[in-house]
């Protein structure tokens, strides 16, 4: 019997790796950009340098960006059934990619404040400007391409994971790659899903490009 690609449960992999990869980013760039302005201020040299505050953070990001990925998956299981009411499917994988991809898209955020002028942040400071204003006037206008890189280069990492967490369940590419692929050794349903994560990341890869070269005034 001739092995071939369910369209119907191709296009519903496609539409939960959309949704977990859009959800999860969106929340992750909220609050990966929120910790990196907490990590970044809070520093010795920083807006409002807060010794305490800044180690108990910064310890945090990275005992969570140490956990691989798989286990975090066991690990958020609990989320999973308090907002999903189940360990299984793709709104249950989005405390996991969460949880991965926010301390990594913070830590992308320190990165690109840290290249901003800082003696444009201390021209605003003589001019009388609160750390509220140098957030949002100096900071985030000055490090945005670097910032949309970062969100570029988060969305691309949540493609593989969505990957990994489909293996075990959560729906989505992965899990039809392994479950209706490789475990059915149909080798159609392998390749088709993995060609279609990687148009995805091209196209991803591209669209962040296209608009960091945009605003880019350097």
């Amino acid at each position: 019997m001739a092995k071939t690609v369910n369209m119907e449960q191709l296009l519903t992999a496609v539409w939960e790796t959309v949704y977990m990869t859009s959800i999860s980013l969106a929340v992750s760039v909220i609050l990966g950009l929120l910790i990196g302005i907490l990590l970044y201020g809070t520093q010795s040299d920083g807006l409002f340098p807060n010794r305490f505050i800044h180690r108990i953070s910064d310890m945090v990001i990275n005992v969570l960006r140490a956990i691989p990925f798989i286990i975090l998956l066991i690990l958020a299981i609990p989320l999973a059934k308090f907002f999903a009411k189940s360990m299984l499917g793709a709104k249950a994988a989005l405390p996991s990619l969460i949880l991965a991809s926010s301390p990594f898209f913070a830590r992308m955020c320190v990165i690109a404040f840290q290249e901003v002028n800082k003696g444009t942040i201390e021209a605003s400071k003589s001019m009388g400007a609160s750390n509220w204003q140098i957030i949002t006037k100096v900071l985030l206008p000055e490090s945005l391409p670097a910032i949309v890189s970062g969100i570029t280069v988060t969305g691309i990492a949540l493609i593989s994971y969505t990957a990994m967490a489909g293996a075990i369940g959560a729906g989505g590419l992965g899990n039809l790659a392994y479950l209706y692929g490789f475990a059915r050794d149909n080798k159609p349903v392998v390749y088709t899903s993995t060609a279609i994560i990687i148009a995805i990341v091209f196209l991803m890869q591209w669209v962040g490009d296209t608009i960091v070269k945009r605003i880019d005034k350097r």
